[in-house]
């Protein structure tokens, strides 16, 4: 780079020397040119010339004087010839009296010109003049040529040949000492990469931002966006160019936007962003050794929590199963124990008391709720709750036909406001109670989740994710607040709304608008 860079400073600065020696050169001669027009027109227009011309010897009166002239004025020949050619003077006294070479057509005609012109000194610029006879301003008696010759003219360029070289040794100094100075600069931004590796590792880098399912963002210490690749414009839903833009106006949670302002590092934090759940990860990128801004990285988590709500309520329904089969197990064992005690009669009337009270709570349901996966996710959830020492109640005026709406979304709401239900019944007084109510108006299923808790402290705060009451071993991020965090996301998701009472006591209703024709099922 160095190189090149002084090669074109090389030829630029030899082109303007050049230029500037030829013009340098016009410029001599054009003042060449002038000074020996002006001198044969002064000489012309003396008294003493004029007279001396029509007298009887005009040479020794001339010489003399012209040749003073000529010294003075460092001209390189003066010529005093009449009409004929005749030389009156000259500054080599053998040509006096020979004939003048050269074009005088126009001075006989009363008018001053210069040519250039090879005469026994040498090419020269000359200029010729008329003599005009006293008192007379047609008659031409004599004429004057004031010539320099060009070898004189070339010394006087070669007088300034000094000046400019040194200007010209100067601006190729100072280019080439600029050259060295950008290229050394350049060499160290780019750590010592030529112009191959950078585009290589270049095209390398777009391919992998293109190509890497992972969300990047690189921001700078401003909390600026600099990079963002395809995948973290899907996963955060952002314009096509955000570049500069700061992260506050992004249009994210205010969470996540917070996180990423404050740049403080974080490692598989879970954020909810729009309709996203978001692990992410944010460090402080030092290249050099220096802080430049952050690098965040982004994993979309909202299929495999979903998922994860998916297992944990069929772990639940295990878990009851579990429960179930204990009990049945304790109940067999009882109505077996009756019979070999010879009371038969109450044996019956134990077991299908027993029998009779789970299958009303299944029948209730499953005529209830036409959703097969929330009728087993309540089914599931009652069996939980008693296990837990809390009861499950469902409104007897619950149905729920055929909704449209997710199950997947069904049972992350549903599921998440029981549990938080039932986890905050266990912190207050007995009797222990869930109440759920499910119904549809309008149009819109309307879902209610009420306990017998102590109720909501902060309900401003309540759908945040990491917001929480319980206490967890759990590090910020990682499960813990984010139960209540899924419901609004999945109601929002649906084009639906959620409420929460302050207490004692909590109460959080959903309304959702259905996608298919809901009522009662048959």
């Amino acid at each position: 780079m160095l190189l090149l860079q002084g090669l074109v400073v090389l030829v630029v600065v030899l082109g303007l020397g050049w230029v500037a020696w030829r013009q340098a050169g016009a410029a001599v001669e054009s003042r060449a040119t002038t000074e020996a027009r002006s001198t044969a027109e002064a000489i012309a227009d003396s008294p003493l010339v004029r007279d001396a011309v029509v007298g009887a010897d005009p040479t020794t009166v001339l010489q003399p004087y012209v040749e003073q002239v000529r010294a003075d004025t460092g001209i390189s020949f003066i010529t005093v010839l009449a009409p004929d050619r005749t030389r009156f003077t000259h500054p080599d006294p053998a040509e006096i009296g020979r004939p003048f070479l050269g074009t005088i057509e126009p001075a006989l005609a009363g008018r001053t010109f210069t040519e250039t012109y090879s005469g026994t000194l040498g090419p020269s610029v000359r200029a010729v003049a008329p003599v005009f006879a006293t008192g007379s301003s047609t008659e031409v008696v004599a004429l004057v040529s004031v010539g320099i010759t060009v070898a004189a003219i070339g010394d006087d360029v070669t007088a300034a040949l000094p000046g400019l070289l040194v200007a010209v040794l100067a601006v190729l100094a100072v280019g080439v000492l600029g050259s060295w100075a950008i290229s050394r600069r350049l060499h160290r931004q780019t750590h010592g990469l030529g112009a191959v590796p950078l585009v290589r590792m270049l095209e390398y880098y777009d391919a992998v931002l293109h190509a890497v399912r992972e969300g990047l963002l690189l921001l700078d210490g401003d909390g600026r966006v600099q990079l963002v690749n395809d995948e973290a414009r899907r996963l955060l839903e952002l314009d096509a160019d955000v570049t500069g833009r700061h992260v506050s106006e992004l249009g994210l949670s205010a969470e996540l936007a917070a996180t990423l302002a404050d740049q403080r590092p974080a490692t598989d934090e879970v954020h909810v962003s729009g309709s996203r759940v978001l692990v992410v990860n944010q460090a402080p990128a030092r290249p050099g050794g220096s802080s430049v801004g952050t690098v965040v990285t982004l994993r979309d988590h909202t299929d495999l929590q979903a998922l994860t709500g998916e297992l944990d309520s069929v772990r639940s329904f295990a878990e009851s199963l579990r429960a179930q089969a204990h009990e049945a197990a304790n109940r067999l064992h009882t109505t077996v124990s009756l019979v070999e005690l010879g009371r038969g009669a109450e044996a019956v009337e134990f077991a299908t008391a027993e029998l009779a009270q789970a299958q009303q709570l299944t029948d209730r349901v499953v005529a209830a709720v036409g959703e097969p996966v929330l009728a087993a996710l309540l089914l599931g959830k009652a069996a939980t709750a008693h296990e837990r020492g809390v009861a499950l109640e469902i409104d007897p005026e619950t149905a729920v036909g055929a909704t449209g709406i997710p199950g997947g979304d069904l049972v992350t709401i549903v599921g998440n406001l029981l549990d938080n239900a039932i986890d905050a019944a266990l912190l207050g007084d007995p009797p222990r109670e869930v109440q759920l109510a499910l119904w549809v108006v309008d149009e819109r299923l309307h879902v209610r989740v009420e306990d017998t808790g102590p109720g909501v402290s902060d309900p401003d705060r309540v759908f945040e994710r990491g917001w929480t009451t319980k206490e967890s071993a759990a590090p910020r991020g990682l499960g813990r607040g984010l139960g209540l965090a899924l419901v609004a996301q999945a109601v929002r998701r649906n084009g639906g709304t959620v409420t929460v009472r302050p207490g004692p006591g909590g109460l959080f209703e959903v309304s959702l608008p259905v996608r298919a024709p809901a009522g009662t099922p048959r």
